[in-house]
């Protein structure tokens, strides 16, 4: 397993980082790719992948992300997602499946996936906001792998069992300080000028963020009785266990820009 993740690691970050280096719409066109897969990932815990439900849903997360980009990316998406899938999960829901819990899964995944992830699109095109994708998408990384790292050789305590069994208190730790000192480090790196006492307060919240959306995840599909959302990426799941981090950092971050600096 161990090896699988290193080995799609070192496949994926290159690509990865060389999408938000070119931008534009070679880059939105990836994020909306990435989110309409992830939002598939999220419906078929209750529905066949090429359920209508399954593919729309994907279709207008999609379609969010190209919004966030053109300008138009506010209330209308939500209410589009509501007018057409809300109907269609009624007629369409698996059998046995109450209409209320149905419609409020499947809009709750476009919101989710779509409103969240399309901060990924929305914090690329503000000023220096390659630097900034960058330091969200690094430092989260870190966050990540110095968690599985630190739980791996200390953890022994169980931080949240009943979501996730094998997240520890030292391994959230452990990612709390690696994920503090790669914002810091970052801020310093790309020359975002930030002051260290506006971004010191980012830097304590991200990994916060990034073990909030690991956790949320893990609780839903745990709730769904599932391992994994997909087996697209060996080692790691789908691409929405890939992406459950950052679509509460990215988000973090994006308002953090607009708010604070």
């Amino acid at each position: 397993m161990l090896a699988q993740r290193v080995a799609s690691a070192i496949v994926g970050v290159p690509i990865i980082l060389l999408l938000i280096s070119t931008g534009g719409h070679v880059y939105v066109a990836a994020v909306a790719l990435a989110l309409g897969v992830a939002t598939l990932e999220f419906q078929h815990a209750r529905r066949p992948w090429l359920d209508p439900v399954c593919v729309l849903s994907a279709a207008l997360v999609a379609g969010i992300a190209v919004g966030a980009h053109t300008g138009r990316y506010e209330w209308w998406a939500w209410v589009a997602a509501a007018a057409v899938l809300a109907p269609l999960s009624a007629l369409v829901r698996p059998i046995g499946e109450p209409l209320a819990e149905d419609a409020l899964w499947t809009l709750g995944g476009v919101t989710y996936v779509g409103f969240l992830g399309g901060s990924l699109v929305l914090l690329r095109d503000i000023d220096d906001g390659r630097s900034w994708v960058y330091l969200t998408v690094l430092s989260t990384f870190a966050v990540d792998t110095a968690a599985y790292f630190t739980g791996r050789a200390i953890g022994r305590h169980k931080l949240a069992p009943r979501i996730s069994p094998k997240k520890t208190i030292e391994g959230f730790l452990g990612g709390w300080v690696f994920g503090f000192g790669a914002v810091l480090a970052l801020n310093y790196a790309f020359d975002l000028g930030v002051e260290p006492t506006k971004i010191a307060p980012l830097a304590l919240a991200l990994p916060l963020a990034a073990a909030a959306g690991d956790l949320v995840e893990s609780a839903m599909k745990r709730a769904m009785h599932i391992k994994d959302t997909s087996e697209l990426i060996p080692g790691h799941g789908g691409v929405l266990d890939r992406l459950d981090s950052i679509l509460f950092t990215v988000a973090l971050v994006y308002l953090f820009t607009e708010w604070i600096i």
